[in-house]
């Protein structure tokens, strides 16, 4: 890794990176977010009961989503076409919560680290959206890169 900023330019200004010389290679990265809740939010949803919907079908696809829009959110992301995003969703009542865990694959110049996080955030943010007449006190946290494969700065993996 290097210690330089890759999006700013010698006087400071932003800049979109220049990727035309990069080779293709498949890249992958994974990203994780949680949302707290109390115990009968997530019984809620769990049960499927919440009054606007299914909570984690709609999560899922708002994430799936929001991944191929990430160009569109994040300045300087260049567009991506995404071969695989995935988001799934797991109840853990020692939280209690819900955990969010995003994939976002391509075979590009470029990785797919924002793309994922994209995605886990606004899973998260969906579910508070979908649960906060239960529950408005939900927390999100824990928003991070777990793993990425692929291109020239090599693998990543988090520490747990």
């Amino acid at each position: 890794m290097t210690s330089a900023l890759t999006h700013l330019g010698a006087q400071g200004e932003a800049n979109m990176v220049d990727v035309g010389d990069k080779d293709e290679t498949t890249r992958t990265a994974i990203a994780e977010g949680f949302v707290s809740m109390q115990p009968e939010t997530l019984k809620t949803i769990l049960a499927g009961n919440a009054k606007k919907g299914d909570v984690l079908g709609t999560a899922r696809i708002a994430g799936i989503m929001a991944a191929k829009k990430t160009h569109e959110l994040i300045p300087l992301c260049h567009p991506l076409l995404l071969t695989k995003v995935s988001v799934d969703i797991e109840p853990d009542h020692a939280l209690p919560g819900l955990k969010v865990t995003a994939l976002a694959r391509v075979t590009g110049k470029t990785g797919v680290e924002m793309e994922a996080l994209t995605a886990a955030s606004v899973a998260c943010l969906t579910i508070y959206d979908m649960a906060k007449a239960v529950d408005r006190a939900m927390l999100i946290s824990g928003i991070r890169l777990v793993e990425k494969t692929g291109g020239k700065s090599g693998d990543y993996k988090a520490s747990a």
